[in-house]
């Protein structure tokens, strides 16, 4: 059986008829939702979708940083004012 990963859980069932309802019960924490008592989804609200995205984006962006630090003996200098 899979953890769930969440404090707040609704059956499939429950989100069909008031969706709204579930996310202002939750106030902001993400929800569980479940099918036969087993996560199929977790639903969270925009904010902190588009967080998840930013912080996601700044990881890959990272990653990127750390990959060329190991290019720099093959980077070409120059100067700013000479562009």
């Amino acid at each position: 059986m899979r953890q769930v990963l969440s404090s707040c859980s609704a059956s499939i069932s429950e989100l069909k008829k008031n969706p709204t309802a579930l996310l202002n019960e939750a106030e902001g924490s993400p929800i569980a939702i479940l099918n036969h008592n087993v996560p199929a989804a977790y639903l969270v609200p925009a904010e902190t979708y588009e967080w998840l995205m930013d912080k996601l984006e700044d990881s890959e962006l990272a990653q990127i940083v750390k990959e060329r630090v190991g290019e720099k003996t093959d980077a070409i200098e120059i100067d700013i004012n000479e562009l």
